[in-house]
């Protein structure tokens, strides 16, 4: 029988870098096949993640403001190269302009973790879904198909002018979907993004993938997580888990 944690619920809202594509092989692959002999020191995989994280803080400290235009995902990404390669003491011409458009191209193209795709054709079985991400509207429609995700709605922070967690993005999400916060559930890899969620009145889903939680183990707001999120999903010894077994438990395991 599907796990009753969801009740009432109607639709699911998906985070998509991390929870439901992996994007650190296929970011690190672009930016070592851009690589030369004068760069071959660099840490790669480093830099991604620096560039990730630096992503991250961009969302995490934006404002809405009439007087503070817009700044979509591929913008950042683009404009924050020059620092972070400054960061790795590498010069500003480390990339060509046409090399700096395929590194921001390359985040459209993520492959998706191999249990997602099936997944969310089992949880639309049950659920309306949709993207509820930072990535910008044509970023997330080209996930959508390098993926074969198939979900029903893509909405973006592009959509709403503000960045997780402004709480006009979860509840933008919400008027789009002509339901209330306690009818929605938000799935994702980062505790974060359901925290804020969950203050205002959405289920969560937390799904446990590698490398992707900031919240440490050890931290107290960590272990109060697990008295809040509705349905936890971790990773077993073997690394399994994911969205294969939310849709398991939400719509219910072979017979």
């Amino acid at each position: 029988m599907p796990d009753p944690s969801l009740t009432g619920v109607k639709a699911l809202t998906f985070d998509i870098f991390g929870t439901v594509v992996n994007w650190r092989p296929h970011i690190t692959s672009t930016l070592q096949a851009l690589s030369t002999p004068s760069t071959a020191h660099i840490d790669w995989p480093l830099f991604a993640q620096q560039w990730r994280l630096s992503h991250g803080r961009f969302c995490g400290t934006y404002t809405p403001s009439p007087s503070k235009p817009f700044k979509t995902t591929d913008d950042h990404h683009r404009e924050s190269l020059p620092t972070l390669l400054s960061d790795f003491h590498l010069p500003p011409s480390t990339f060509s302009p046409s090399q700096t458009n395929q590194l921001v191209q390359a985040w459209h193209h993520l492959p998706p973790w191999p249990d997602s795709p099936a997944a969310i054709t089992k949880l639309k079985t049950r659920f309306k879904t949709a993207t509820l991400s930072d990535g910008n509207i044509s970023c997330l429609q080209d996930l959508d198909k390098t993926g074969n995700l198939g979900y029903d709605e893509i909405f973006s922070s592009e959509h709403f002018k503000a960045y997780k967690p402004h709480p006009s993005v979860y509840l933008g999400a919400c008027q789009k979907l002509n339901l209330e916060p306690g009818q929605v559930a938000m799935v994702a890899a980062h505790l974060g993004d359901l925290a804020a969620a969950s203050k205002l009145g959405f289920k969560t889903v937390y799904v446990e993938r590698p490398g992707e939680e900031r919240w440490s183990p050890d931290e107290e707001r960590y272990k109060k997580a697990k008295d809040w999120v509705d349905l936890w999903v971790g990773l077993d010894s073997e690394g399994k888990g994911g969205l294969g077994e939310v849709a398991d438990r939400l719509v219910g395991g072979e017979e």
